[in-house]
């Protein structure tokens, strides 16, 4: 068993390093507005899908990224619109935007599956390792984490916050909510697409599905990063998504070690979400 813990280990870090960067940007919807936001089921798919398209077309895979991660934003900014204008609710607006995506991002890839196995990456697999490709989602990691930490330490990031602990002190304070709503939808889903433009570039193919019960893993590894870091500052509340990433998905693969079929995995994230929420 601690044979298959640690062959399998690289690759689950690998895909923990992924899993942190999802929840960094569902973290900001979620902790820092307030705001239950379901875009992301249709954000990190679109995220991946426009990547591999915009790479196929020749871009660059850092161009592609940036692009990618940008249209996924806007995305965020839909469901803060027709939350603030509609008055919808704001789980109802996520899965109307999620929904809409699934269509936008079949008609860009123009089939569900991509397959990139020829073309470019920031993860060349025939001249790097698995090593340097966990250093290259260590360092992106760390570009996001010490980004977010800086913005949500300046006035505009303190606004952010504010209008999630107490909007209606915020609003009596001449902040503008609507403003800040929208802005906090397009930095999570931004960050969201990013990490489906990654996925992507690291497993050399797109698909449709990548983000279905996405929500609920990165819910899962942010409770538990909470858990364990707490979330009491603004640095333990950026740092503990990747923690909490990291560990979820261990206890992945030590369930799977176990003799846990992957159609189980789904069952025990529920478990596990719900055991941490009764002792919270």
């Amino acid at each position: 068993m601690i044979n298959t813990l640690l062959e399998i280990a690289p690759n689950s870090l690998l895909q923990s390093l992924i899993l942190s960067i999802i929840v960094i940007g569902i973290m900001i919807p979620f902790k820092l507005l307030n705001f239950p936001d379901l875009t992301s089921e249709g954000a990190y798919p679109l995220g991946g899908g426009a990547c591999a398209s915009l790479i196929l077309y020749g871009m660059s895979p850092l161009y592609a990224l940036v692009i990618a991660g940008l249209l996924a934003g806007i995305a965020g900014i839909g469901t803060a619109i027709i939350n603030i204008k509609y008055k919808i609710n704001t789980l109802l607006a996520g899965i109307i935007i999620s929904t809409m995506l699934y269509s936008i991002t079949l008609r860009i890839m123009s089939k569900p599956n991509v397959a990139l196995f020829d073309q470019p990456s920031l993860f060349q697999s025939m001249a790097y390792g698995i090593t340097t490709q966990i250093i290259i989602l260590l360092i992106i990691n760390f570009i996001v984490i010490i980004t977010l930490y800086a913005f949500l330490n300046t006035e505009k990031g303190l606004q952010l916050r504010a209008v999630g602990l107490n909007p209606s002190f915020a609003e009596k304070q001449g902040i503008n909510l609507n403003k800040n709503i929208i802005v906090g939808l397009f930095i999570g889903n931004m960050i969201i697409g990013l990490a489906g433009g990654l996925l992507i570039q690291l497993q050399h193919y797109a698909d449709i599905g990548i983000g279905v019960g996405i929500v609920i893993h990165a819910l899962a590894a942010m409770m538990i990063g909470e858990k364990i870091v707490g979330n009491n500052t603004i640095l333990k509340m950026v740092i503990s998504p990747l923690i909490g990433a990291i560990i979820y998905q261990q206890i992945q693969g030590v369930a799977l070690t176990l003799g846990l079929a992957p159609s189980d995995l789904k069952f025990l994230t529920g478990a596990l979400v719900l055991t941490i929420i009764s002792i919270r």
